[in-house]
């Protein structure tokens, strides 16, 4: 008779856990990541114990709640790193991973606070970020179409300030300054032999 006791219970856990974390992606939608917990707990209709059983702290719901959602931008982020077109593959990813950081209102400070914090349960997947971008940045540089002086702390810090941008701003508005600050950043575009094509007369 145990037996079939523990896996309801077990049953019971899973469906709790699941229901967490979808208040959680519901109340984190409309209120930030700052929101109280306890309104997660009583959307899901269980006491404030079990979510913390299920989840320590704030960190380590959010990195729950996150995981698919990564293993999916480091997929896509592994494929940029093969492209042909490193200049292409950078700015895609820059757009990428703003998109990712302003799911939540809030969430890119989380994000910079976990790749600062070895401790952090978003600390791993900051770091695989960083990881990816690195590895993007030196493409690009080797094509060329990168500016020598741009560093992976560079790339970071645009991300991250455009995903904070996005969070107060029109998605479209806040592409644009994205594109604006990577334009910056790249050279022209390369010339079949690998040099930079030069820039164009504007008179005619």
């Amino acid at each position: 008779m145990a037996l079939p006791r523990q896996r309801r219970l077990r049953a019971d856990a899973r469906r709790n856990r699941d229901r967490l974390l979808a208040e959680a992606d519901a109340v984190f939608r409309q209120e930030g990541t700052g929101a109280p917990l306890v309104s997660v707990a009583r959307r899901a209709g269980v006491a404030i114990g079990t979510l913390y059983g299920h989840f320590p702290n704030r960190r380590a719901l959010i990195g729950s709640l996150l995981r698919e959602r990564n293993e999916a931008l480091f997929e896509y982020g592994q494929v940029l790193r093969t492209s042909s077109a490193p200049r292409q593959a950078l700015t895609r990813w820059v757009h990428a991973v703003v998109e990712h950081g302003a799911a939540y209102q809030g969430l890119a400070a989380v994000f910079a606070d976990g790749l600062d914090d070895p401790d952090s349960e978003l600390h791993s997947p900051c770091v695989r970020m960083n990881d990816i971008s690195d590895a993007l940045i030196v493409n690009a540089r080797a094509d060329g179409t990168l500016r020598g002086d741009v560093t992976g702390v560079d790339v970071f810090a645009l991300m991250n300030a455009a995903a904070r941008t996005r969070e107060h701003l029109p998605p479209e508005q806040a592409d644009r300054l994205v594109a604006l600050t990577l334009d910056g950043m790249l050279t022209q575009a390369p010339c079949s032999d690998g040099t930079a094509e030069p820039e164009r007369s504007r008179n005619p």
